[in-house]
């Protein structure tokens, strides 16, 4: 199978498999979002998705953000780690939004990556899920599957993504990239796992 097979089988599989794709994080808006995909950084969605209630219930905007201290936010955040860094970045990418933006979150990716604590791929999630802009935000989780479906040499996400880019069209990509994190998450685990029953190695493998 050469890529552009390999890439025709997956998408069909995917859909098959994942037709519906729910956002994995709770948010209402563009900047519960940005908060949650900055908390879910080396930490599980659900974890996440457990703290962001408690942390909203006391600030759900920028606004109510910077009321509350940097170690408020951190004594918050704590289960899903990093919590010194994160909260800091919280509470300052909140200050620079209501300084720059009028409280509101930018929607392109040179604004969002100059906030403290979001990357390229917290932007790309923010732009593909918050404003509907074709992005593909590419986790380890994506990064590990690329390999292994042998799409790209995996030399780091951002070649990968890249690389995706290429393989996939444009108009896939915001649906695509969550269907490859539920499908890891179900039949292509890190550990334990077997390519002769997954639904995907078993045949691009």
């Amino acid at each position: 199978m050469n890529k552009k097979e390999k890439a025709a089988f997956i998408v069909n599989k995917l859909e098959e498999l994942f037709p519906e794709t729910p956002i994995p994080l709770q948010h209402w808006d563009a900047y519960t979002l940005l908060i949650a995909v900055v908390l879910s950084a080396q930490c599980t969605d659900e974890r996440v998705n457990k703290i962001t209630p408690l942390l909203f219930a006391k600030a759900d905007n920028p606004f109510d953000m910077v009321k509350l201290t940097v170690d408020e936010i951190r004594e918050i955040i704590y289960p899903c780690g990093l919590s010194p860094a994160k909260s800091k970045a919280i509470f300052n990418l909140s200050k620079i939004l209501i300084e720059k933006y009028n409280g509101k979150v930018p929607s392109t990716f040179e604004e969002l990556e100059e906030l403290p604590g979001v990357g390229h791929k917290t932007a790309s999630v923010v732009m593909s899920q918050a404003f509907g802009f074709a992005a593909f935000p590419v986790d380890t989780h994506i990064h590990r599957l690329a390999i292994r479906w042998g799409l790209t040499n995996g030399k780091n996400v951002t070649q990968t993504e890249a690389d995706l880019k290429k393989i996939f069209a444009k108009e896939l990509w915001n649906k695509l990239h969550l269907q490859i994190i539920y499908f890891g998450r179900k039949y292509c685990p890190a550990r334990g796992h077997d390519a002769e029953k997954c639904p995907i190695c078993s045949v691009v493998g």
